[in-house]
């Protein structure tokens, strides 16, 4: 039976963890910058102009489309934008644009669009914001194949703030029972367990992504790719771990509650799972909070060496490698825009994360002062 809400620790725990993080205030800006991340990846299909895959080629390497909220008197008006119309410039050897400006194009909220499933599951064809054809907005510019970087963006946050929480599903339950038995069982079986984990250590997995990536097909679906490179991250990152895990149930191990439930006649297993393991939940609230920015850090640095997400699939990892020309850093840097999503994911997670430590082990903010 379900026990009454009043009563229930794990709700008093996140009662008392939210209440402490509303208070230090930068863990609470940081906690509404990942909501608000996570929210606007989430909702891509109808905060984004376009689909993903949406381009147009006349408008590659357009510069952000300004959006006008006065008109030719000086007046308030309806936001509206300019055509972009491309130009060459024989003196510089470039492409320009410059706005057409006999004719307004007003936006428009909610227009019909492409069909989509929200959530992959609720049936769509409306966005948030849009502009009538031939006008395009590009909030963020668009890239070289014109397709439009904020749309892009959105989209490719599904894949790098998703990947850390995917991983850490498969990471945290096989560490947790293998780092378990080990630690319970202790003697011969605990050195053979922890030399197999050892071993899982040593292996350097970037080679083992490189070699990875040389043994797959070139037409692989980004899908199919996605899935491995969890995977993959999952498989190295377990063993780490499972030597905390263990080293936590020595520990444990020989309370007085673990001899009553031995006393009563429980299997070892039921009492590594619902004894024994449930006292490491402080630490691995911590450790899921300081382990995701590895995963989204670790996603992005192979799409951008060419080993993760491929084109035309989106992540902030590969689009941030169309940036790395520098004449993309000097006369188009909306394109690293990515780049400071990623940073900012990464460094409201480490906040986040270095509060609940603080929330969960006191000790360790007296240690620091």
């Amino acid at each position: 039976m379900w026990k009454p809400l009043k009563n229930n620790p794990e709700l008093d725990l996140l009662r008392k963890m939210l209440n402490r993080l509303y208070r230090d205030r930068a863990a609470f800006v940081a906690l509404v910058v990942l909501i608000g991340l996570y929210l606007a990846v989430a909702l891509a299909d109808l905060l984004a102009p376009y689909s993903e895959s949406h381009f147009d080629r006349t408008l590659a390497k357009a510069p952000p489309t300004p959006i006008y909220m006065l008109d030719e008197g000086g007046g308030l008006s309806w936001p509206y934008v300019f055509r972009y119309q491309k130009s060459y410039n024989p003196a510089t050897f470039t492409q320009e644009f410059s706005p057409e400006l006999d004719q307004k194009y007003y936006l428009r909220l909610f227009p019909a669009a492409e069909p989509y499933k929200l959530f992959g599951l609720i049936p769509g064809n409306i966005r948030l914001l849009g502009v009538e054809a031939p006008a395009q907005i590009s909030l963020l510019g668009n890239d070289i194949n014109g397709r439009d970087v904020f749309s892009r963006m959105l989209y490719g946050g599904q894949i790098s703030l998703t990947i850390g929480f995917l991983s850490l599903f498969i990471v945290f339950p096989i560490g947790m029972v293998y780092g378990g038995l080990a630690g319970y069982f202790g003697g011969k079986v605990d050195e053979l367990m922890m030399r197999f984990a050892e071993i899982v250590m040593s292996i350097p997995s970037f080679f083992l992504l490189i070699g990875l990536a040389a043994i797959l097909p070139p037409g692989l679906p980004s899908t199919q790719r996605f899935a491995l490179v969890v995977l993959i991250l999952a498989f190295i990152g377990w063993a780490g771990l499972s030597r905390v895990i263990r080293g936590m149930v020595l520990s444990i191990k020989n309370e007085e509650f673990i001899d009553s439930s031995r006393a009563i006649g429980l299997n070892p297993f039921t009492i590594i799972v619902r004894h024994i393991l449930p006292q490491t939940t402080s630490y691995l609230m911590v450790a899921m909070t300081l382990s995701v920015p590895g995963y989204i850090l670790a996603e992005s640095g192979l799409s951008f060496l060419g080993l993760g997400i491929q084109q035309p699939d989106a992540s902030w990892g590969n689009m941030l490698k169309e940036a790395q020309d520098i004449s993309n850093i000097i006369e188009r840097p909306w394109m690293l825009m990515p780049g400071f999503l990623i940073f900012m994911a990464v460094l409201a997670f480490n906040v986040v994360g270095d509060a609940v430590r603080d929330i969960l082990d006191p000790k360790s903010r007296v240690a620091r002062r």
